[in-house]
């Protein structure tokens, strides 16, 4: 029998997300949640996909999760339930999400102890992630010691921007000393959708110069020429960029200095206010697109300046990226807001037809969980709708690692 299922594992700093899926065919044959570890009212939703146990559907069990290990037990006697338990002799590998990689790690990455110690080095870079991703490896290390497990890291794809893109201009000695430069993030999901734009368009990704807008609750835009990053919105950090949920994006360094001058706030104040209490939340009170939208058409005011100050965001990075790439085949929307609000897609496209986007407006109203091109005929670029898949990317990067 060979081995071809993977396991991937996106563990946070109370949650664990993993899907199960047979990289023989790349179906999906399982998923799950476990959130609220530590509290007394953890939850823990199973979805077996295949076999007996997916006529069933969801299973869901509320209690106590002490820690990750426990909740990974619990996750493993779910998978066991249904067949494909963690000693199944057709797992492969487990696939980790680590969000920051450094400049160590480009790649996907087999994990021994040295790497691992490498990766926890990393955490000053990703107090808030890392830590997570650390504790879930340690975790899956353990239950299951004979299996390879990968990381997969969220700044690989993003390694490949050139240096003067990556560099800040700040003293050279103190940037090198502090590794002070840019990373980027959401890095699978923009290998992954730059991809299958590639794939909608019917030509070889090596052709193709694509800006990809992941808009989620965290947003970051990236301009890929040929399959190959070379600039992105996210920085040292995921607060640089484009307005998001709860993130300020781009400010002027100076708040910083005159929030600290002028308020009094310290350190940990300006780094919850521009990370937890900006974005749309901090501009209008909702960090929800769709309860935005709601307002927004109701003639409130607050909810229509966050709306306009988001949109407008988004177009000066397609501008950006346009002067960056050149030539431009396809602008991709994807993630929760990109796929599923079409009101978004249609006022970042709005007045952009000197770039060549045009959008189809039936087209763009139409919701549908396929890849499909949303542009007008006579666009001279192409205006696409992917939605993202992390798990899958995550699964195939980590399967052709472990099966070189």
């Amino acid at each position: 029998m060979t081995a071809s299922r993977v396991l991937v594992l996106n563990s946070g700093s109370s949650s664990v997300k993993y899907q199960l899926l047979d990289m023989a065919d790349r179906s999906r044959l399982a998923a799950g949640l476990v959130e609220r570890i530590g509290e007394e009212t953890s939850r823990l939703v199973h979805e077996p996909l295949v076999g007996p146990g997916a006529a069933g559907g969801k299973r869901e069990q509320v209690g106590p999760i002490a820690d990750h290990e426990a909740a990974l037990k619990a996750v493993a006697a779910e998978l066991a339930a249904d067949g494909m338990g963690l000693d199944s002799p057709e797992l492969a590998a487990v696939g980790h999400r680590v969000v920051h990689g450094g400049t160590r790690f480009t790649r996907p990455t087999v994990i021994d102890d040295e790497v691992l110690a490498e990766i926890r080095s990393l955490i000053p870079l990703a107090p808030l992630h890392n830590p997570a991703n650390v504790t879930g490896i340690e975790v899956a290390r353990g239950l299951r010691a004979d299996l390879p497990q990968v990381a997969v890291f969220d700044t690989a794809f993003h390694s490949t921007m050139p240096e003067h893109v990556a560099r800040y201009a700040i003293d050279a000695a103190t940037a090198d000393a502090y590794s002070i430069r840019r990373y980027g993030f959401h890095g699978t999901s923009h290998a992954y959708v730059s991809r299958a734009t590639a794939r909608l368009l019917g030509r070889p990704v090596e052709d193709v110069n694509v800006i990809v807008l992941h808009l989620g609750n965290g947003a970051s835009a990236s301009a890929v020429r040929g399959g190959v990053c070379v600039e992105t919105s996210m920085g040292l950090t995921p607060l640089e960029g484009l307005v998001m949920g709860t993130r300020s994006g781009d400010v002027d360094p100076a708040v910083v200095f005159h929030l600290a001058r002028v308020a009094g706030f310290s350190v940990d104040e300006i780094d919850s206010l521009l990370n937890k209490k900006s974005g749309l939340l901090g501009m209008c009170g909702d960090n929800d697109m769709r309860e935005v939208l709601r307002r927004a058409g109701e003639g409130d005011e607050a909810a229509s300046l966050a709306f306009a100050a988001y949109v407008h965001r988004l177009k000066k990075y397609i501008g950006a990226y346009a002067a960056v790439l050149g030539r431009v085949d396809a602008v991709t929307f994807t993630a929760g807001v990109g796929e599923n609000a079409h009101q978004v897609r249609e006022a970042a496209i709005d007045g952009l037809a000197s770039l060549g986007l045009v959008l189809d407006p039936r087209a763009n109203a139409v919701r549908s969980a396929e890849p499909r091109l949303i542009s007008a005929e006579e666009a001279r670029v192409a205006v696409a709708v992917v939605p993202t898949d992390e798990e899958l990317e995550i699964a195939t990067q980590a399967y052709e690692l472990v099966t070189r």
